[in-house]
């Protein structure tokens, strides 16, 4: 009965219309804004560089972490395993053709990240204690409420953050990382879900600063160990690389039929995974990377943008699709296997036991870095809501950083327990991102015009397109 429910909700939610809302979002703001991610490309990569080699030179910008720290803790937590166990999930459900659909959305979805986070940084503010943070609950308030003066403007706002909340009862991570880690190395997924449940709460205990330093290190060298694995997989399967990007090509319209122990799937179930697999992995229009960018040490909100924009390319473009390959050229897609189990089979078919233990570990790390990441999420949340009663605010983040890591586990233990399927795992997960993303979509829509001028500022000052204005403010609160 439960997982009928799942079932109903989630492909309620993730249904055709915010589906092609998220599309339209994209292609509306890639076309308002001349095609910027494109015609830019060499901008924005040189811009990303000078971010992180010339860091020292944005110390007297307000924030709170250098704007390459901030950059890495939202790749951490993005790069997680929805670049693994999603994309084969998207495949076992929507065929190869998702990943064609997957593509688009990305596309068009950097535009829509660059500018959540464009906007996010602009509205940020100060607390009581100087920490600056911002997240799409600001731009709802200033944007919405005070510069259209939307009086009710609580109601999206308080919906999104419930949605953003959720994810502490309601997240696959550590899900994910035990079930791998347990099946892999046989040990007791239990034991292996509270351990990693305690890790999490070593580190955020820590602190913003702490991560920051941490994932700097730590996500670029579990990225490019990830991409050098699947790069010794094509290199030795060369021959089979074409063929398989074919197949994604020719089913993205035609569907694909059931093979194997694969039940077959509609041109519109690959639109409808590849989509969600898209922001997922993306985290474009959730509303959530937004958050800790929010925090960087930047002169210009579109500085930080780029690092939105560049996210979606990496993650989804690039680490999804060599998962896709993989998964496809291994042939175990139409096994009829679902999830992170589909993904391990894959390596494993093809590197043997070396390549499960291998992504296995690396699966820990890219889990890790989200449920650590998905914390400060909360964190700014739960701040700016009780920003009113600093007493109540106090207490109740003493408790949210001391529990926050557990309930994933008790999550863990009751879907193993009552032998929950992968695919109802996966919904219950989506389910969390679609409210809060329906909110964020509508209000990226209404605040169009401000990423708009934005933008225009930027080009003026660093591209020199046309004479800057010096009577835009870049900052809302400055």
């Amino acid at each position: 009965m439960l997982e009928k429910i799942i079932a109903t909700v989630g492909n309620f939610l993730w249904d055709s219309p915010l589906v092609f809302a998220i599309l339209l979002t994209g292609f509306y703001y890639t076309v308002e804004n001349g095609l910027f991610q494109f015609r830019y490309t060499i901008h924005i990569f040189r811009q990303l560089l000078h971010s992180i080699t010339y860091s020292k030179t944005f110390q007297h910008c307000k924030g709170m972490l250098p704007s390459f720290e901030a950059a890495a803790i939202t790749i951490g937590s993005t790069v997680g395993i929805g670049s693994i166990g999603g994309v084969a999930t998207a495949i076992a459900i929507g065929g190869p053709g998702a990943i064609f659909w997957m593509w688009v959305a990305a596309f068009v979805g950097m535009m829509v990240k660059m500018a959540e986070v464009t906007l996010a940084v602009h509205y940020r503010t100060e607390d009581e204690e100087g920490n600056v943070y911002g997240s799409p609950i600001l731009y709802i308030e200033k944007g919405i409420g005070t510069e259209m003066n939307f009086k009710k403007w609580r109601v999206p706002a308080a919906l999104f953050g419930i949605g953003i909340i959720s994810t502490v009862f309601i997240s696959i991570q550590n899900y994910v990382a035990s079930h791998a880690i347990s099946s892999t190395f046989e040990q007791n997924i239990f034991v292996v879900s509270f351990l990693y449940a305690s890790s999490v709460f070593l580190v955020i205990r820590r602190g913003l600063g702490y991560l920051g330093k941490v994932s700097k290190f730590i996500v670029p060298v579990m990225s490019l160990s990830y991409i050098t694995l699947v790069l010794m997989i094509i290199v030795t399967h060369v021959d089979m690389i074409l063929p398989a990007i074919e197949l994604i090509i020719e089913d993205a319209f035609f569907g694909t039929a059931a093979i194997g122990g694969f039940a077959g799937a509609t041109v519109f179930q690959a639109i409808t995974m590849g989509v969600t697999q898209a922001v997922s992995s993306g985290e474009f229009g959730w509303g959530t990377s937004p958050i800790i960018h929010s925090t960087a040490k930047v002169d210009h909100p579109v500085k930080q943008g780029l690092w939105g924009c560049f996210e979606v390319f990496f993650t989804t473009i690039i680490l999804c699709t060599l998962t896709a390959i993989v998964i496809i050229v291994s042939g175990e897609w139409v096994s009829g296997g679902s999830g992170i189990e589909l993904a391990l089979h894959s390596f494993e078919s093809i590197l043997g036991m070396p390549g499960r233990y291998m992504v296995t570990i690396l699966l820990f790390f890219f889990a890790f870095t989200t449920s650590v990441g998905y914390y400060f999420y909360s964190e700014v949340i739960v701040g700016h809501l009780l920003r009113k009663t600093p007493s109540l605010k106090s207490i109740l983040l003493k408790y949210l950083k001391f529990f926050y890591a557990f309930p994933e586990f008790v999550f863990v233990a009751y879907v193993t327990a009552f032998r929950f399927p992968d695919k109802y795992i996966w919904l219950m997960s989506n389910i969390t991102t679609a409210i809060p993303t329906i909110i964020n979509i509508f209000v990226l829509l209404v605040l169009s015009h401000q990423f708009k001028k934005l933008l225009l500022d930027y080009k003026a000052r660093y591209m020199k397109a046309e004479e800057v204005d010096e009577e835009i403010p870049l900052f809302h609160d400055h």
